[in-house]
């Protein structure tokens, strides 16, 4: 590690243009595959740092990758630049109040996460190119983490095939390197049809579709009882086949989003909601059809890595928080529930503290007991790339996931400082992986032993396409 100090010093001196550009696709929020500005926005830095850029990876239009350096081991690190829809929020101040009503918003950090996994790389290609070291640095702009699965998508492409490690970070309130626990999911939408009939004159003659989604809906939640603690199944009906109760309802469809702690787990589950789905068309006389839209993989831990990024994160220690960046987050404190800041602590298994805004502690290795976790699309890349996360504190503690709060953080100093202190760590990281094939070596040994005895699945079938808009803009220059 003894010459990270360098790298970092060229993320310090790189980070004002990086956190313009998370400003920017904050300015921008865009969400699943809709990423166009972002897309360009992040192309651009790519080509004035002087990346090698990939546009339409795996065919995507809103997905690229810029490569820098010759020869030697390749080092991914990945971005995300999604929005939410619903969640339009006035950057700063400590109150609700949406710029666009039901307009989207970066609820979830990306415009941070996006240009801080640029910035670690655009440092390390710097960092080789000053010290004529062999190897291949990869930044991997992914769009649509938010339920569109595009990471699925793109390894089921093969566009990591010939990556060596990937790295990756996330916002969070807390500093530490990411417990690799997530659930394994899978988006599916259940169309019911039926026989449409007067629902006065001719009820015998019908056979309602909305029956069905309802009684599949009953089924599932008796289910529950019957499947482990730590799974998680959620539900939105999208169509009810109309709005007049005096016809039976020929057509209907309920969304499913169906989660397990483990791969196999989630298929055996999703088996059994497609049973009860069955069954609810039997009891109706309707039929289903099954369509998955998108799907994660859980995450893989890598022990090596995970030593070795948290080793880093030691070395550089926490953001540079100031009491100005104290005092904003304890506005924003004000308006959470003690809930909401019990949880955010316990997330990371620390004791609940008074009077802490802001990060002030690196969280333990593996910390938390696992039972607050959701999906992710890096988690479908940790079963074909040996793969490591870490959480950088950007935002209040206590603040809820994809919350006006969250977004409103979302340009704040604190936030600049905590991205710029993650892409340190990302940087410093990637640097010594090249240098030190041996450390490479490890995290193959590692992954190659956790995935023996399963074999990776991707949980997107390959008949299934990306979720992609049906128009898109007519330029020649969308990344």
């Amino acid at each position: 590690m003894k010459n990270t100090d360098a790298v970092w010093e060229i993320v310090d001196n790189k980070a004002p243009d990086f956190c313009d550009l998370s400003d920017q696709v904050w300015d921008a929020p865009e969400v699943n595959y809709e990423e166009y500005r972002s897309s360009a926005a992040h192309a651009a830095r790519l080509e004035a740092e002087g990346f090698r850029i990939t546009r339409n990876v795996a065919g995507l239009p809103t997905a690229i990758m810029g490569e820098a350096g010759e020869g030697g081991p390749v080092i991914a690190i990945l971005g995300e630049y999604d929005a939410l829809p619903g969640l339009s929020q006035e950057a700063g101040v400590a109150e609700e109040r949406p710029i666009v009503e039901n307009g989207n918003g970066h609820g979830c950090g990306h415009n941070l996460l996006g240009a801080g996994s640029m910035l670690a790389a655009a440092a390390v290609k710097d960092y080789l190119a000053a010290n004529n070291i062999p190897g291949r640095i990869r930044y991997y702009g992914c769009p649509a983490e938010e339920g569109g699965s595009s990471k699925g998508f793109m390894v089921r492409a093969g566009v990591f095939d010939d990556v060596d490690i990937a790295i990756c970070w996330h916002p969070a309130a807390f500093v530490g390197v990411n417990n690799p626990i997530s659930l394994a999911c899978n988006e599916l939408n259940f169309h019911f049809s039926g026989r449409a009939s007067h629902a006065a004159a001719t009820p015998h003659l019908g056979r309602s579709a909305l029956d069905a989604v309802e009684l599949m809906n009953v089924g599932v939640n008796y289910l529950r009882e019957h499947m482990p603690s730590t799974a998680r199944i959620h539900y939105a009906i999208t169509e009810t086949g109309g709005h007049s109760p005096n016809v039976v309802q020929a057509r209907a469809t309920v969304r499913y989003l169906i989660r397990a702690r483990e791969l196999p787990d989630l298929m055996e589950l999703v088996d059994r909601v497609k049973d009860v789905a069955a069954g609810a068309a039997l009891m109706t006389g309707t039929s289903v059809r099954s369509e998955v839209i998108s799907g994660d993989a859980n995450l893989v831990g890598n022990t090596p890595l995970e030593e070795l990024m948290h080793a880093h994160i030691e070395r550089i220690g926490l953001p540079d928080f100031d009491d100005a960046d104290r005092a904003i987050a304890a506005k924003f404190q004000e308006t959470f529930t003690p809930a909401d800041i019990k949880a955010s602590f316990a997330r990371f298994g620390l004791k609940p503290r008074a009077s802490v805004s802001l990060c002030d502690v690196i969280f333990p290795p593996n910390a938390g007991d696992g039972t607050i976790v959701g999906s992710t699309d890096v988690g479908t890349v940790s079963w074909v790339v040996p793969t490591v996360q870490m959480r950088g504190a950007t935002y209040a503690i206590g603040t809820p996931g994809h919350s006006w709060q969250l977004v409103a953080q979302g340009k704040l100093a604190a936030a600049h400082k905590g991205m710029t202190q993650a892409a340190k760590v990302m940087a410093s990281t990637a640097a010594d992986l090249i240098a030190r094939p041996d450390l490479i070596e490890a995290a193959k040994a590692d992954f190659a032993e956790r995935l023996v005895d399963t074999p990776f699945v991707n949980p997107i079938p390959d008949d299934v396409e990306p979720p992609l808009p049906a128009t898109q803009p007519e330029t020649s220059h969308v990344a």
